[in-house]
């Protein structure tokens, strides 16, 4: 199985959403939205814009 975003509602009613792999092991989490709209313009922006990010040691 692919990995999924997952988009759900926290305890406090903010939108959020995680990143799981094809396991079910959670590999990322997004930051709380107002609006169900943003959650799903972070997921499109991970999916745009780091396809093919480096890995950066600092």
């Amino acid at each position: 199985m692919a990995g999924k975003f997952e988009l759900y509602t926290d305890a406090g009613g903010k939108w959020r959403f995680r990143l799981k792999a094809g396991n079910g092991q959670v590999i990322a989490v997004g930051e709380a939205y107002e609006s169900k709209a943003a959650a799903h313009n972070g997921i499109e922006s991970i999916k745009k814009n780091a396809p093919d990010a480096p890995v950066v040691e600092v």
